[in-house]
């Protein structure tokens, strides 16, 4: 893409000289991606403090134990899997070969791509620039990383520390707009990795499909919850609570909406209202519950609200004290009896409010997902196996937590990614280090070999063999 725009032509620019350097070194060592995954461990122990307080600063407000918690401690697991690991991903694979080609020999050998970019969302900046930069670096490549925009301290601190860290023919962060933004989804990357919401990942997949760039694309859409028949029930709202809550539901892989056995309604609000209490007590000042990013978001927060609340929706606040816009603080809501045609049910919410569904049977639980686009998460509390086993298998989601919300994301050694609507392609672990890789496949054949009896000028030999090898 050609644009006369200085921090464009510089980005352009800064994509060929770490091509260039690629070249002269395209198969680095298992030592040297290593030293490279250390550089990045030691720069975010010894920087998390000052990241902390920027993206304090960048939410409004966004309690330290939290940003440590969901942000570094993930990453870290990341970085300890691939030191563990990465050695035995990178060796060659052997694979079998069909009789007709004895004695050759086949493998499968990881090769890194080249120049990864990376689009970095704003809900969780350093955890979500951090995890696919550790797939990048493990499978041997360099990254150009653009950060959000929303939190301006939190990028241009970790812009200055990875410039710190890394050469910047190896690892360099760009900041901007939307302007570059766009820009950067079209330039001829080797791969493109984008963490956002579904509408822009249309408009990223359309811009990287005029380099043939292929994309991991991790969206979003609404994450349902099943509270299932056999469900421990008061363990299962309180978990949900926890994962609803986490960022004040600023995160893709949020429960969007719950499914609840008819009936038990008003149970979930009561224990989510007491759980929501013991949480965040004297909600109006607590510190450890985290700000809605922006003006803008706040204000889509309350569109939601209200419309369904016009279209018959019933209200049912979890903490004492309404949302706050000097302070975009947004408490969480339940929302019973919300018209299907409102934005609320159609749209992912990103943030605390909780449409509660009841459903009569497990078929019409199973029934009513099934329906919708394909969610990147989908929880079930349940202790009944079969009631698991059903889920698991008529349910198709980006990934899948049982009696949990949220933490599938933290285990390192599982791929992480949606499907359909919510994205396409993985990562983390060996799935990232295989998505950032060209598995590329290796046939050797020996110097004596019956490729000979099948060659030209055809005739009663080649018929022959023919007949023996297409024998079924």
């Amino acid at each position: 893409m050609k644009n006369d725009l200085p921090e464009i032509a510089a980005l352009e620019a800064l994509l060929r000289e770490q091509r260039q350097a690629y070249l002269r070194a395209p198969y680095p060592s298992w030592e040297t991606r290593a030293a490279h995954l250390k550089a990045l461990s030691a720069m975010l122990r010894d920087n998390r403090d000052a990241l902390a307080d920027a993206m304090n600063a960048d939410f409004g407000n966004r309690a330290k134990e939290e940003i440590l918690l969901a942000e570094f401690l993930v990453l870290k697991g990341e970085i300890d899997g691939a030191l563990r690991h990465g050695k035995r991903w990178m060796k060659s694979e052997r694979r079998s070969t069909n009789k007709w080609l004895l004695p050759a020999r086949a493998k499968v050998i990881p090769q890194p791509l080249g120049v990864v970019g990376i689009i970095v969302p704003w809900n969780y900046p350093i955890l979500l620039a951090g995890g696919p930069l550790v797939s990048a670096l493990t499978a041997g490549n360099r990254a150009i990383i653009k950060m959000s925009e929303l939190t301006p301290r939190t990028s241009a601190l970790f812009e200055q520390l990875i410039a710190q860290t890394f050469s910047r023919d190896h690892v360099t962060v760009v900041n901007g707009d939307a302007a570059l933004a766009a820009a950067f989804s079209a330039q001829p990357f080797d791969h493109l990795l984008f963490t956002g919401s579904t509408k822009v990942g249309h408009e990223v997949m359309r811009a990287a499909a005029e380099h043939l760039t292929p994309v991991t694309l991790e969206l979003g859409g609404k994450s349902p919850a099943i509270v299932g028949p056999h469900a421990r029930f008061d363990n299962a709202v309180d978990n949900l609570v926890a994962g609803k809550t986490l960022n004040a539901g600023q995160t893709c892989i949020a429960p969007d909406y719950v499914l609840v056995p008819r009936g038990k309604e008003q149970a979930f609000i009561e224990r989510a209202r007491a759980r929501m209490t013991a949480m965040y007590p004297d909600f109006a000042r607590n510190r450890d519950y985290t700000s809605i990013i922006s003006e803008r978001h706040f204000a889509r927060l309350q569109r939601l609200v209200d419309e369904a609340q016009a279209a018959g929706a019933q209200l049912h606040p979890l903490a004492d004290g309404g949302a706050d816009a000097a302070t975009r603080r947004f408490p969480l809501i339940a929302v019973t009896n919300a018209a299907d045609e409102t934005a609320l049910m159609q749209e992912e919410i990103f943030g605390p409010l909780l449409p509660i569904v009841p459903y009569d049977t497990l078929d019409d639980a199973i029934a009513w997902i099934n329906a919708r686009p394909r969610p990147l998460a989908l929880y079930l509390y349940d202790d009944d196996a079969a009631t698991i086993r059903r889920v698991e298998q008529e349910t198709i989601s980006g990934g899948m937590a049982v009696n949990e919300t949220l933490m599938h994301l933290a285990c390192e050694s599982l791929p992480f990614g949606g499907v359909g609507a919510s994205g396409m392609g993985a990562y983390h672990g060996y799935e990232g280090f295989a998505t950032f890789s060209k598995m590329k496949p290796v046939l050797t054949q020996a110097r004596w070999n019956a490729r000979g009896l099948i060659s030209p000028p055809y005739g009663k030999r080649v018929n022959a063999l023919l007949k023996l090898m297409l024998r079924f």
